[in-house]
């Protein structure tokens, strides 16, 4: 019979061993690795669109944290990635909260603050932007100095150092190589069209061109973690993957519905996190004080967005949000005197409400033609764009043509209930007027709390320069 001594003396090394592994892994620095696509909505295996297969990501959310309902703060490249950076919305970032814009020095950014405490920061690839960023002070990009590619950032990465790597794939952005698809052996007639767009072969065979783009980034997030393995850091890195917005179709990118703002998100930690999926509501304004809190640094107060350790580890956030809210300015220079269209927008369990501030001026951009972009040009050109534009006076298209192309009301409203496409505007039915007034108010407060001086006739982001392709009327 064992001895009671010798039985408590293993009792209390076992108890002293399990402390000690507990505190090497909360005060273990992690490696960062942020491997972001270029509008890629969740039109992915994992959120129930099987169209194309992602073991990267299906592997990565075995034993990870999959998010249901993540939303970025703006459905354009240069805002959104000015967010993910800096944990702020793009109102609060001037020049910084337009396409082809710039990011001021003045405002924090994890990428420096974690180069500032010991980090290694790289990026390859598309990191913030498209802008001048040395405008705003800055010698090389926000996002980190750039490398030829991650495994020869790795090259040289020291045992003793933690390193913070942004992987900007460009994929599945616009244009596209018909030739790609071919690789899917995908019959197009299996691709399910959105309610809002023609139901034709023209646009299922654009949007396989979108899903080969998709599973290309799915291959560079399968190399990527082979590389870690390889150099035995796989589960010593926050590994996170996401997108800056939606997908480059009509009324989705440059939008605020929830196909361009919902995104993907999956996160992995080594032990940190069970694999499991939850449904409460982040924003990637969140990624930056994530990023921090796990590397033990105090996040900036200037920052709105919260960290999700808690809910990360746990399954259960300090501060539920009960909505998030994104925005738009001006996204690419196609309306005369290259003015943009404000929208604010907030987004609950079961609602969406949309401000449009400038509801006189046209929503995907002016009706005629540019030499960059040409008509509409919020929308990106490709066959979907051209097939909409070549039958826009067709009766049997009015539907599509008020969705895609029209000017809106200066409100939206929807019940994602029982409208999950956002088809059918209710900000006038009596019966949602309790529901609108209320969004209504609650948005106007987030403005007036994070300082958003645009309204109905001052609109600074207007103004500030462009830094992008400027186009020349025919």
């Amino acid at each position: 019979m064992p001895h009671p001594v010798s039985t408590l003396l293993v009792f209390l090394l076992l108890c002293t061993a399990s402390y000690a592994y507990g505190q090497e892994l909360q005060n273990q620095k992690p490696n960062i690795l942020l491997i972001i696509a270029d509008d890629l909505s969740k039109t992915l295996p994992l959120y129930g669109d099987s169209t194309i297969t992602t073991p990267g990501m299906d592997g990565l959310a075995e034993d990870g944290v999959v998010f249901e309902r993540a939303y970025c703060t703006a459905s354009s490249c240069t805002p959104s990635r000015a967010s993910i950076l800096t944990g702020k919305y793009p109102h609060q970032l001037a020049e910084g909260g337009n396409l082809h814009g710039t990011l001021h020095l003045k405002h924090e950014n994890y990428a420096r603050i974690l180069a500032e405490n010991g980090y290694r920061v790289g990026l390859e690839g598309k990191g913030w932007g498209p802008g001048n960023f040395q405008k705003g002070g800055y010698q090389e990009n926000p996002a980190g100095k750039s490398y030829p590619s991650f495994e020869n950032f790795m090259q040289d990465q020291p045992n003793d150092t933690p390193f913070c790597f942004w992987l900007g794939s460009y994929d599945p952005h616009r244009p596209y190589n018909p030739s790609l698809k071919e690789s899917l052996g995908i019959d197009s007639m299996k691709v399910k069209v959105p309610a809002w767009l023609p139901d034709s072969n023209v646009v299922r065979e654009d949007f396989l061109d979108y899903y080969a783009e998709s599973k290309r980034f799915d291959q560079t997030i399968e190399k990527a973690i082979a590389l870690l393995k390889a150099k035995g850091v796989y589960d010593k890195t926050l590994i996170v993957i996401t997108s800056d917005n939606g997908m480059p179709f009509p009324r989705v990118k440059a939008n605020a519905y929830d196909r361009s703002t919902n995104i993907p998100l999956i996160m992995r930690w080594g032990r940190h996190f069970k694999g499991r999926r939850t449904s409460e509501m982040v924003s990637l304004v969140d990624l930056a004080p994530t990023f921090l809190s796990a590397a033990g640094i105090a996040v900036p107060k200037s920052m709105e967005g919260q960290s999700l350790l808690s809910l990360l580890e746990t399954g259960k956030s300090k501060h539920p949000r009960a909505e998030i809210f994104s925005e738009r300015e001006r996204h690419a220079y196609v309306r005369a005197d290259n003015l943009g269209y404000p929208m604010r927008a907030i987004r609950t369990a079961r609602f969406l409400y949309i401000n449009n501030l400038r509801p006189d001026r046209w929503p995907a951009g002016d009706p005629e033609n540019r030499e960059s972009n040409r008509f509409f040009g919020d929308i990106d050109d490709g066959d979907t764009k051209k097939l909409l534009l070549e039958n826009r006076d067709d009766p049997a298209y009015e539907k599509l043509r008020l969705w895609n192309l029209d000017k809106r009301a200066a409100e939206e409203l929807y019940d994602l209930q029982k409208d999950p496409d956002q088809l059918k505007n209710l900000a006038k039915d009596s019966g949602y007027a309790k529901v609108r007034q209320e969004l209504a108010s609650r948005l106007m407060k987030w403005r007036k709390d994070t300082k958003d001086t645009v309204n109905d006739t001052e609109e600074p982001f207007d103004h500030y320069p462009f830094y992008g392709k400027i186009p020349k009327r025919p």
